[in-house]
């Protein structure tokens, strides 16, 4: 089975690439106060705005230079991959779990519990998500953790709906219904039965939530609504960088370039799983 999924994972060039560097990035985050060359937080007040090294002015001791008040700009990306992760796992699993246990109870009871429940995802799907994300954020208050609830929440209906849909397709299926003759109680035909045929979607789209949710998370903290200063975040490293566009471009180029890389690779792997877990793409 693992060999199967590897051969067709692989096919995939692209999600080959991207596996590799989200390894990296991963490697690069746990490891970050080994790779780091300086403490993040701490000030170089000789060295204010100091360019990468291939510059005129630029030092060795500083690779990719330093921001308005003299943090290592590298320091600051590395540990920085540390909060984008945490940001991408604890939205993802919030949104994932919430979203299999709503979705299963809409598919499983359908009727008017799940017209009840579709028409709130409706709501919610119904406003632009960055909005919507501000807003909830606005209401709990700034700052890292509100971001990550508000993000989770935003993306929460993808998996109802994706979890309903793959439920419909499943609970009149014989095994289904041999199981439900057999005397399994609900709670197992949902979580036991139902649920590990409708994994595969879910695991695709998890991985594509994760790009979102690490998006979202750079643009609430441009806006200075997410992870607030001097915390090392991307999204918050530009907002600090905004006003030395044009006099320092590296303060706002590398964590955004920090960003792309990050993004991309994710969604390349997740292109990647599509292609592996989904039959229909599978060529004999």
């Amino acid at each position: 089975m693992l060999t199967e999924f590897w051969y067709y994972f692989s096919q995939n060039k692209g999600a080959v690439i991207g596996l590799v560097v989200f390894a990296v990035l991963v490697a690069v985050a746990l490891l970050a106060p080994l790779v780091a060359p300086h403490d993040p937080d701490v000030q170089y007040r000789d060295a204010l705005l100091q360019p990468p090294f291939w510059q005129d002015g630029g030092s060795f001791a500083f690779p990719l230079g330093t921001d308005a008040v003299g943090r290592d700009i590298l320091s600051r990306l590395i540990f920085g991959s540390r909060f984008s992760l945490f940001i991408g796992v604890v939205v993802v699993t919030i949104a994932l779990v919430g979203g299999i246990v709503i979705g299963l109870v809409a598919g499983y009871a359908r009727g008017w519990v799940d017209t009840l429940i579709m028409r709130v995802m409706d709501i919610i799907l119904a406003f632009p998500s960055l909005l919507l994300a501000l807003v909830l954020v606005a209401i709990l208050g700034p700052g890292l953790v509100n971001a990550m609830i508000a993000i989770a929440i935003v993306l929460q209906p993808h998996f109802v709906r994706l979890t309903r849909a793959a439920v419909l397709a499943e609970v009149n299926r014989d095994y289904v219904v041999a199981a439900r003759v057999a005397g399994a109680g609900h709670l197992r035909l949902m979580f036991k039965t139902i649920l590990p045929n409708c994994l595969a979607p879910l695991i695709v789209q998890a991985t594509l939530s994760f790009s979102n949710a690490i998006l979202d998370a750079a643009a609430l903290g441009f806006l200075g609504m997410g992870a607030q200063p001097p915390t090392p975040e991307w999204g918050t490293m530009l907002a600090e960088a905004r006003e030395f566009i044009l006099r320092a471009w590296w303060v706002v180029t590398f964590p955004g370039l920090a960003i792309l890389i990050t993004v991309l690779a994710i969604n390349l792997v997740g292109d990647g799983l599509r292609d592996a877990l989904d039959p229909k793409l599978k060529r004999s």
